[in-house]
């Protein structure tokens, strides 16, 4: 079988659901269905999901909640009443948002996560009323009873690994079209938790690994994953296929086609992936798989991402010290702060990281930290860094590919801040002032797309 799910914006309109639905009684594999909650039908539109969250905020604080709760409501029945259904429909919505209002509101978070779910499990009960209008056997599956059990973790949960063999069991022989609403899943002792924004991938992604689909197809609003972001180069070259290792790189670096987290599940059970166009379901799309015998050339993709900081440390004779990367990772570890690169020397160490994590009160306690405990000569935080991502498995069979990049950026006035290349050598990492992102990646872009990949050895 297949799974496929749907993003918000495939969902966001009647007309957009009787697209999908085209979509999937075009194929009789496509057996197990997932739904986002409805997106934005034009460019200033409402997500739900932003509106549920309004609706949350406003009941904890309070407020007057009733204009947000008739704009979710007024959402919900123009589908509905699009689709030509009947009132029961838009009346079971309605009962669910009330019953979820009217909840405890003691854990905020718990009370919030609940009202959040309301999205995609709504939209989950109007698109199998639509398709059970049209005459197919269509099923809403409550993601509790079929097994989505999470971690206790609102906002930000994950799966559980006994969850697999419970939803393989509800969901592998059950016979017509399963319509299962994704992002949220129910803790062990019975609360509705949601994974973190865009998680409806990763339900599709576990669905898709739990009963070992022949593809886990991914409809969005792209006709493919392009070699960069097409707001930085229009028309950019798409990519027919990708390994997962490289589309994993692509996400954490700032592409916006697929929730990084998402991977884990097919990538483990070996699901190959395809990512499609709802509203151009016949382009080829994009498929990740596994692995590839032989690349089709040595760079697949270029992405960059903004919001780092480097905290840069040097001290002379370093690399003779033993335990000082334990110590100055340990310190981090009680910060409860995450790193993304180590860049070093025999003499300097780099820690790049998320900047967002770290606040004045922090930081100035970190540098203390590592100034005492660990005796260094010199140390500063950099922040407003940029990291650019030059990926391909390809490159490890290719000559000169870190100086066509370095060139590429040198010829662009761009000073280099750091670089990184794993032993794996299929990605090189660029560290760059925030500023210069863009024309980084136009830069690097030129150099292996349109200038051409060299002949790998």
């Amino acid at each position: 079988m297949k799974v496929a799910k749907f993003g918000g914006t495939s969902l966001a309109s009647a007309e957009q659901i009787k697209k999908v639905c085209d979509i999937v009684v075009s194929d009789p594999e496509r057996r197990i269905v997932v739904v986002s909650a409805p997106g934005k039908r034009f460019k200033n539109d409402s997500k739900v999901t932003d509106l549920l969250i309004s609706l949350a905020e406003s009941k904890l604080s309070g407020g007057n909640y009733e204009t947000i709760l008739s704009e979710v409501v007024g959402r919900f029945e123009s589908i509905t009443t699009g689709l030509g259904l009947d009132n029961s429909v838009i009346e079971r919505v309605r009962h669910n948002l009330m019953t979820l209002l009217n909840l405890d509101t003691s854990d905020a978070k718990r009370y919030t996560d609940s009202m959040k779910s309301a999205g995609e499990d709504n939209c989950a009960v109007v698109f199998s009323a639509y398709l059970r209008k049209l005459g197919y056997d269509a099923n809403y599956i409550n993601p509790g009873e079929a097994g989505m059990i999470l971690t206790k973790e609102y906002g930000n949960a994950e799966v559980l690994p006994e969850s697999y063999k419970k939803l393989e069991a509800y969901l592998k022989n059950r016979s017509g079209i399963s319509i299962f609403p994704g992002f949220f899943g129910y803790s062990v002792d019975g609360d509705i938790v949601t994974f973190s924004r865009g998680g409806s991938d990763i339900t599709g992604s576990i669905l898709a690994a739990a009963v070992d689909a022949k593809v886990y197809e991914n409809f969005t609003d792209v006709d493919s994953v392009f070699a960069v972001n097409p707001n930085i180069i229009p028309n950019p070259v798409p990519i027919a296929s990708l390994t997962f290792r490289e589309m994993r790189e692509l996400s954490y670096a700032g592409f916006g086609v697929f929730h990084e987290e998402a991977l884990i599940p097919v990538y483990r059970k070996g699901v190959p992936v395809a990512i499609k166009n709802t509203n151009n379901p016949d382009a080829p799309g994009t498929v990740i798989v596994l692995n590839m015998k032989t690349p089709s050339q040595p760079v697949v993709g270029i992405a960059s991402d903004t919001g780092f900081c480097s905290i840069y440390i040097h001290k002379y004779m370093m690399n003779r010290e033993i335990g000082f990367g334990r110590r100055l990772l340990t310190i981090l570890e009680d910060e409860k702060l995450s790193y993304e690169h180590t860049p070093s020397g025999i003499d300097d160490i780099s820690v790049i990281l998320k900047q967002k994590q770290l606040d004045t009160e922090k930081e100035n306690r970190i540098l203390k930290r590592i100034r005492d405990e660990l005796n260094v000569d010199s140390v500063f935080i950099e922040r407003d860094l940029a990291l650019v991502m030059v990926v391909g498995e390809g490159a490890r069979k290719s000559i000169g590919m870190a100086e066509r990049a370095t060139g590429a950026l040198a010829r662009a006035g761009i000073n280099i801040l750091m670089m990184n290349q794993g032993s794996s050598e299929f990605s090189m990492m660029f560290g760059i002032s925030a500023a210069d992102a863009e024309k980084a990646v136009k830069s690097l872009y030129r150099e292996f797309f349109v200038l051409g990949p060299i002949t790998p050895i």
